[in-house]
């Protein structure tokens, strides 16, 4: 599939390939806006007679030599299913890859995230039914979002290629994507052999990835915080999933990582030293949850028994090296990534070792801890929202013992008592001490992050930069209070331990502009166009000046650009499933 911009990149791709194996597809409406979506439908849409599966490849790809034999063999062994041939190096489905490397799959279940349509083959029937699906949904959502929305209400089985079979050649994006950086392969081998297709690990519950600079962990909702659920099945990607850090996740493991950095990460030359932090703390979280979890191929059918497949070593090198030039791939370029690359996967390797070396200590005998007395119980009531399941967990990850209510005890509590239903506009919470005979009420600014939904002031316009929308201003000059939710967490944490002193207590971070805030959403989701305001659109600027004070010692420390890319992959990898029907 390709554009009248790209067509002799297409031709010279369709030429590499077997004949007729390959037909260039254009966008039909090539002056119209950049659309991927428009393009990919017309190429689902082209399936020859009597054809059982249909590939589609994007033009600016490079085929392995052994792509067409991997992919009849993958084919065979997994027919029904939906195969993605690429993932990037700083994305879930890359983590993924990193490891079925690990335990030397040849394919891993997909997880919920966008779905790599860049070089993917689907069954003749699941094509037809996405185009069908594609068509209805023409509004700026990109291909690879409704991708995963379809396969996952579908229930086709999705699964990504270990090594990935193309790389992308990322010379411009005439799609609007360049402003993301350099697009990689987690792992490209261009001449990996071809065999063992039925290899697969699946069912994943922790994936650690590193991205925008941050070492950052998807986690499945319903995996307790010390890593105590078994391995699932291919059915857990169809789950809900909690959009964590590495750092909280280790954390509520138990695990303390601090002190285990080498000095091969302090003493850091050719990279930073957030970028070696980074990637260590990443690879480390990876040995942890790899030797931990004990991850194995999924056992043939008929077999009770995982087996343990050896890792192909060059193809665990090629996904290791990737983690810190995928972390550090929005802000960098090409070259300057190139010089890091190798001094970020020696980082990355020490970093593997440290977490399975943690992992084997975990599992040694130790004493009954002691009961946190500086980390006091909580009930909740109101957490069965995707914004309280965040809440609870960083509660929980944060050391807090926390029992779930489904409704209000008749006699005062004997623990602390915070009550979430009042998570509206404007938004409040309550918050009861044993110890205090006031309710503490506390209010919070415009709430965005993990969990939050699409209707707010900040999720509007979120939800409208990630559908290529422009943003509408009602009042550019109206203020705004953002308030993270890792960062709610941690006043969460703080009021806990320090009662309020004031019965009403201000949680936000500094105020800022509608237009300050869409220019930073057009900055960390995507560039769209402003629209003017309606000269007749009432002004709802709220007054900064009686904002109460914030709880003594805690501060907001969640960058507001990072912040708002969480809010948007949180709305694009979950929002959509409860907004988008099938």
């Amino acid at each position: 599939m390709t554009h009248p911009k790209r067509r002799a990149a297409a031709e010279r791709l369709a030429r590499s390939a077997p004949p007729g194996a390959l037909r260039v597809v254009m966008d039909p409406d090539p002056a119209g806006r950049p659309s991927v979506l428009r393009t990919a439908l017309c190429a689902w849409e082209a399936i020859e007679e009597g054809a059982t599966h249909q590939l589609v490849v994007q033009d600016d790809m490079i085929l392995s030599d052994t792509f067409f034999a991997r992919a009849r063999q993958a084919i065979s062994a997994m027919p029904d299913a939906a195969l993605a041939l690429f993932a990037l190096w700083d994305s879930r489905n890359g983590a993924a890859v990193r490891f079925g490397a690990m335990a030397g799959a040849r394919w891993v279940g997909a997880v919920n995230e966008y779905f790599p349509c860049v070089a993917i083959i689907l069954p003749r029937e699941v094509a037809a039914g996405f185009a069908a699906f594609g068509r209805r949904h023409l509004d700026g959502w990109p291909d690879d979002i409704l991708m995963n929305r379809y396969l996952r209400a579908q229930k086709i089985p999705a699964y990504v290629s270990v090594p990935s079979l193309a790389e992308h050649e990322d010379h411009g994006s005439i799609s609007g994507n360049a402003f993301r950086g350099p697009r990689r392969s987690v792992c490209f081998l261009p001449h990996d052999a071809p065999g063992r297709e039925a290899a697969r690990l699946t069912g994943l519950r922790v994936l650690p990835f590193f991205k925008q600079g941050v070492a950052q962990c998807a986690v499945r909702a319903d995996d307790p915080p010390n890593g105590a659920a078994p391995q699932g099945t291919q059915g857990a990607g169809s789950g809900h999933w909690l959009h964590l850090d590495c750092a909280q996740y280790l954390e509520g493991s138990g695990v303390r990582w601090e002190r285990r950095q080498p000095a091969i990460v302090r003493m850091a030359e050719a990279t930073t030293p957030e970028a070696a932090e980074g990637a260590w703390l990443t690879a480390f979280t990876m040995g942890l949850v790899h030797r931990r979890d004990g991850l194995r191929c999924d056992p043939a059918p008929g077999d009770d028994a995982a087996p343990d497949l050896a890792p192909d070593p060059t193809v665990l090198a090629e996904a290791l090296a990737t983690v810190g030039p995928g972390g550090i791939s929005y802000a960098q370029s090409e070259d300057r990534i190139a010089a890091q690359r190798d001094e970020l996967a020696r980082i990355t390797t020490a970093g593997l070792e440290a977490g399975h070396e943690a992992a084997a200590r975990l599992r040694r005998p130790r004493r009954p801890a002691a009961p946190a007395t500086d980390h006091p119980h909580v009930a909740v009531l109101g957490a069965d929202t995707p914004l309280g399941a965040h809440l609870v967990r960083g509660l929980r990850d944060a050391g807090h013992p926390v029992t779930l209510l489904a409704h209000l005890p008749p006699d005062r509590p004997t623990t602390a008592l915070l009550d979430l239903t009042a998570l509206d506009q404007p938004a409040t919470l309550t918050l009861q001490l044993p110890d205090s005979a006031t309710e503490f009420t506390l209010r919070l600014g415009d709430l965005y992050g993990p969990g939050c939904p699409p209707d707010s002031r900040i999720g509007r316009l979120v939800w409208d930069a990630l559908r290529s929308h422009p943003l509408t201003l009602d009042d550019p000059t109206g203020t705004l209070r953002p308030l993270h939710t890792r960062d709610l967490v941690t006043a969460l944490s703080t009021l806990l331990r320090t009662p309020p002193t004031e019965p009403v207590t201000g949680l936000a971070d500094a105020p800022l502009t509608a237009a300050e805030l869409a220019e930073a959403v057009r900055t960390a989701v995507r560039p769209v166009p402003l629209t003017p305001p309606e000269p007749t659109t009432p002004r709802t600027t709220p007054d900064p000046l009686d904002w109460p004070a914030p709880p003594p010692g805690w501060k907001p420390t969640v960058d507001l650009r990072y912040g708002l890319h969480t809010h948007a992959q949180w709305l694009a990898y979950e929002g959509i499933h409860s907004a988008l029907e099938v």
